[in-house]
């Protein structure tokens, strides 16, 4: 078993560009982002975590609003951070009805930078077999997102020990 740690810091709602970008940009900065503790997935378009057909099927599917002019913006940054978390363990369905949970509660940029933080705090737990101390059983939402991010840490877990076994 592996003793290394993954240290991963996913941009926050103010660190996402002020600028919105195109298909091939929105790829980059995630796959970059990402690459480093997210399996990949094999695609025609090469090894990649989020791909330009990938993106076309959230939109057409209405997972993700259309870009506009063909740019994406934050909301559209932050809902592919998520959705690539996400689907290591939960089907598009499944993270579309979550993301809309999430945002009932809250504005994009606050229930993103909350995503974040917890799943940060979920994978250092599990890669450092430490506790997640549950802060948030009063509020169904807040440990429902908690147990979200924990089975995708594990999942992330796992996958990396069999990979190096």
């Amino acid at each position: 078993m592996s003793n290394e740690i993954i240290k991963l810091h996913i941009p926050r709602w103010k660190e996402l560009p002020n600028v919105d970008l195109y298909l091939d940009q929105v790829v980059t900065l995630v796959n970059e982002t990402l690459s480093s503790f997210l399996s990949n997935t094999s695609s025609e378009e090469g090894t990649q975590i989020l791909t330009k057909n990938m993106i076309n099927n959230y939109v057409k599917n209405k997972i993700i609003e259309a870009p506009i002019k063909k740019k994406y913006n934050k909301n559209h940054l932050a809902k592919f951070f998520v959705i690539c978390v996400l689907k290591e363990v939960y089907k598009i369905n499944d993270i579309k009805l979550l993301i809309g949970l999430a945002l009932e509660s809250a504005p994009i940029e606050i229930a993103y930078d909350n995503f974040c933080k917890l799943f940060e705090k979920a994978l250092d737990c599990v890669f450092e077999k430490t506790d997640f101390i549950d802060n948030y059983s009063t509020n169904d939402r807040k440990y429902l997102l908690k147990s979200v991010l924990l089975s995708c840490a594990y999942a992330i877990y796992t996958k990396k020990e069999i990979s190096e076994n």
